[in-house]
């Protein structure tokens, strides 16, 4: 079966194994998905294990303030998730794509709140989409629109899709299905027109064992009632929009396309997903296959959720495969894995302790205002930009060049927690960088002991000591550095001053110069504890003028570092 179409010629769309634009020029998509937006996910939000869907942690929240004031935080959270600041912001940084992962329910009510089977539409969904796709088509962006929550749910992955196991699912529901292809009819109605709209990636990761026995879908061998489902929708959207590129996802999270091939149209592409699995070509291999087998486009359409040099790593293959990719996601809770983070505070930290343990439950009042702060950290001014993610994601991609983190000026002070931008053994080394969830499917390496403030191996903690920018370098092992690019205004021969924490008596520094000079080694005493400071000394350090880069090796490490000062 093939639904043929004839493309406009200024949309996005196939060309053998390329997308393409409107004159026929190869675009590699560099993306962003809006996660957390229009489907929360409790990981996002800290409520993960004890609300993950949206639908319980919404009830968590009625559970303490009510339904209107529940409303009330709901408007005002999806009001400032994402705005006109946030897609200028992604266009700044290099993104010229965005993923929307859309909840049906914004657009169309639950079947069990329509009548007499009908099937009817909520304004809300799509002035959102409205605003998004105006404010992308400013940027040149490509807005790539995402099912992500679908009618019933579509699988048993709850919080991915907001899956309510009490209620029929997309798979056990003829009525949700219906209205999953009647939205997509719906949408492509309202935006057929629209050559910002990227794509249509008409199902996320529709995860349901079918026949087999992975209640996931992974060891899913025909696949039938998704390739049905995904044929209606496109025969749907084919009848009234005839320009627009369309992505489809297997099963097992976007991977499982056993049963789906043949194709069934001509502007078609796979989109598959890639999570802490090795960076090499084994990797990606079986989609270059498919790629090559049914001559289409293939997009990594989601992934992230690392570090950095997993980021760096991943994207400069895809890339070099001619394949775009989205990152995942956009805003997150006290978050360093992305390129933004939402800043937690006291009170919502005590709120979350509330419904994970109980104990002292907070006022109406009090709680309101807990989750309306919230909702007013996810504005774009207000949120923390992680700025090394941009970095890794971007720029190191193609170089091995390391800049400033912060401006070291010397005479003065180095914080140690800002050593520069860079690639892993170019603007530091550290023994576990990078985070693996390959062998068992069960545990993952280990790459990071604090989750603080970066996002790159080196281990980073909160620090309390004086003149500190609120984080010191922790977890030192033997032989790791960091590196640090650095003004000296004079050349001259410095005395440096290392703010150290330790409980034994075991560690050893010095500083490497681009001259090649090296200062003596000096050993870090027992201080008391790990957060118990004392400063020592390296004199007669040789520095000459001007800019440069300065090398602070731990020749033996189990200790803490907060600053240098050169005096």
């Amino acid at each position: 079966m093939c639904l043929t179409n004839v493309f406009g010629q200024g949309f996005l769309h196939r060309d053998g194994q390329r997308i393409v634009d409107g004159g026929g020029k190869n675009v590699l998509l560099r993306g962003l998905g809006l996660g957390g937006w229009m489907v929360q996910e409790g990981y996002m939000l800290k409520t993960q294990p004890f609300a993950s869907p949206q639908h319980v942690i919404k009830q968590k929240i009625e559970d303490v303030i009510g339904k209107e004031n529940t409303a009330e935080f709901y408007e005002a959270y999806l009001k400032n998730g994402i705005t006109k600041r946030d897609i200028d912001s992604l266009a700044a940084w290099g993104f010229n794509s965005v993923r929307l992962p859309m909840h049906y329910n914004l657009y169309t009510p639950a079947i069990e709140d329509e009548k007499n089977g009908d099937i009817t539409w909520l304004e809300k969904g799509f002035k959102m989409t409205d605003d998004v796709l105006k404010w992308c088509e400013a940027k040149n962006i490509y807005l790539i629109l995402d099912l992500h929550a679908a009618p019933g749910g579509q699988g048993k992955d709850a919080a991915i899709s907001d899956y309510d196991e009490s209620k029929p699912s997309l798979w056990e529901s003829d009525a949700n299905q219906k209205k999953m292809i009647a939205f997509w009819k719906k949408i492509a109605e309202r935006y057929k027109d629209h050559p910002w709209i990227g794509a249509y990636d008409i199902i996320n990761e529709p995860n349901w064992n079918f026949t087999g026995t992975n209640k996931n879908g992974c060891d899913e061998k025909q696949n039938g009632p998704l390739k049905d489902l995904m044929v209606s929708v496109t025969k749907a959207i084919r009848d009234v929009d005839k320009n627009h590129l369309i992505f489809i996802e297997g099963n097992c999270w976007g991977n499982n396309y056993s049963g789906v091939f043949p194709l069934w149209d001509d502007n078609m592409g796979l989109s598959f997903h890639k999570y802490w699995n090795y960076n090499d070509t084994a990797s990606v291999q079986q989609f270059l296959d498919y790629r090559e087998m049914l001559n289409v486009p293939i997009w990594l359409g989601e992934s992230g959720e690392n570090s950095n040099v997993w980021f760096t790593d991943a994207i400069a293959l895809v890339e070099s495969h001619n394949i775009g990719w989205a990152f995942w996601p956009m805003k997150k809770i006290a978050n360093t894995a992305g390129v933004t983070s939402v800043n937690i505070t006291e009170d919502y930290k005590a709120l979350l302790n509330y419904w994970k343990d109980g104990g002292e439950k907070q006022s109406i009042e009090a709680a309101k205002t807990t989750l309306m702060q919230i909702a007013e950290n996810y504005k774009m001014e207000n949120l923390s930009i992680n700025k090394d993610v941009i970095d890794a994601m971007f720029r190191q991609v193609y170089t091995k060049q390391t800049l400033p983190y912060a401006n070291h000026e010397l005479p003065g002070k180095i914080i140690a927690s800002a050593y520069d931008l860079g690639q892993h053994n170019y603007a530091y080394f550290d023994t576990d960088f990078i985070n693996y969830h390959v062998a068992t499917g069960k545990e993952r390496t280990p790459w990071n002991t604090g989750h603080v403030m970066r996002n790159d191996g080196v281990d980073l903690q909160a620090c309390s000591d004086k003149h500190t920018n609120g984080f010191s370098v922790t977890d030192i092992k033997d032989g790791e550095w960091l590196v640090f690019t650095v003004y000296v205004k004079k050349a001259g021969h410095y005395s440096v001053h290392a703010r150290v924490a330790s409980e034994n008596s075991n560690g050893i520094l010095h500083l490497e110069t681009e001259a090649n000079t090296r200062s003596k080694a000096v050993s870090v005493p027992n201080t008391g504890g790990l957060n118990s400071w004392k400063t020592i000394e390296m004199s007669n350090v040789n520095l000459q003028e001007g800019a440069q880069k300065i090398k602070v090796v731990f020749d033996k490490g189990d200790f803490n570092l907060n600053y240098l000062e050169i005096k």
